[in-house]
């Protein structure tokens, strides 16, 4: 066709531009070809390929022994910003090499792990990389913190995973509050979130807005009493499987993971903090050594079990689970 007399309307270089919406965000060939690779993951057990720490400093040093609480059997200060669950103060070297155990063994693993860098003095819960995000498929969701003791480690994370090119999908806004110790994959298709005294139902509400984007349905799971997390009282240690402590749980939601297919694991009373494992790749767990009924229990069904010393930063509040935020890992 001769080209025309006149010229197209301005602009006209645009549509001679390629436009595609598909494939989409989250598929391998976009996260490959402009953002470095796949981030994020859509389950909880495949192979874990990185994760997001922060080193342990001496924020723990502000803990007093002058403050024991009868009521709770813990130490807490006064103004409300730390509490320990000890008699004795924190024992910092002790806490230290027990982190240095869990890189260790996630390197030995083949995991990469990235630290958040940055350090503000009030920050003294910010080793739990765990709760300040979500990642999903594609990538994460920037949560929101509710305890005025951690507010402000938002910032950090949110600089560490631009530093790393990791596509942040939303930041959780308004009055919501989001806590990844609340989330939970159950597949690549379903999710649960428990809400609680930290997780509130606006947090639930943008988060399964998010998710819907990626085809996920959420089931939102109430925590009763002062249980905060999910993953006090759930997580998978195979891509079936799941280790749980029922009486923290609703009863139904245990009739909706039978539904899914997900056998259920009854943790040993008392050897809760198994719980708060990490897994490593189907089949596969890091947890604390503490708890051997619960190891026995697992190897006992085949999984594997690598069990490391955990019990001093247990007491702060945090386990393994809640030191670990994954960045990347396998479709299970």
């Amino acid at each position: 066709m001769p080209a025309p007399d006149y010229p197209y309307p301005p602009g006209y270089y645009l549509a001679l531009c390629e436009h595609a919406a598909e494939p989409p965000f989250e598929s391998a060939h976009e996260q490959e070809t402009y953002w470095g690779g796949p981030w994020g993951a859509s389950d909880e057990v495949g192979v874990l390929r990185s994760v997001l720490m922060r080193r342990l400093r001496d924020e723990w040093s502000v803990v007093r022994d002058d403050c024991w609480d009868e009521r709770c059997q813990a130490l807490i200060d006064p103004a409300g910003r730390w509490y320990w669950a000890d008699r004795a103060r924190p024992d910092i070297a002790r806490a230290q090499a027990e982190q240095q155990g869990l890189i260790d063994a996630l390197t030995a693993a083949g995991v990469t792990v990235h630290f958040v860098e940055g350090y503000d003095e009030g920050h003294v819960r910010a080793i739990y990389t765990r709760d300040p995000l979500v990642t999903v498929a594609g990538g994460a969701i920037l949560g929101r913190l509710a305890p005025t003791m951690r507010k402000g480690e938002e910032l950090h994370v949110h600089r560490a995973l631009g530093a790393l090119g990791m596509p942040i999908l939303r930041t959780i806004h308004g009055t919501g509050m989001l806590e990844g110790g609340s989330f939970a994959k159950l597949s690549p298709t379903v999710a649960a979130y428990s809400t609680s005294i930290r997780c509130n139902e606006e947090g639930a509400r943008q988060l399964q807005e998010t998710l819907a984007w990626l085809g996920i349905e959420l089931i939102v799971v109430p925590m009763g009493g002062w249980s905060i997390h999910l993953d006090g009282h759930f997580s998978m240690v195979d891509v079936q499987t799941a280790l749980i402590d029922p009486l923290g749980l609703p009863w139904w939601f245990g009739d909706r993971l039978r539904a899914l297919g997900i056998e259920t694991l009854i943790c040993p009373p008392g050897e809760e903090w198994a719980i708060n494992s990490l897994c490593l790749r189907p089949g596969r767990v890091i947890m604390n050594d503490t708890c051997p009924r619960a190891r026995e229990l697992l190897e006992s069904r085949g999984i594997e079990v690598t069990a490391i010393p955990y019990d001093e930063i247990q007491k702060a509040g945090g386990g393994i689970h809640c030191s670990t935020m994954e960045l990347r890992r396998d479709a299970a």
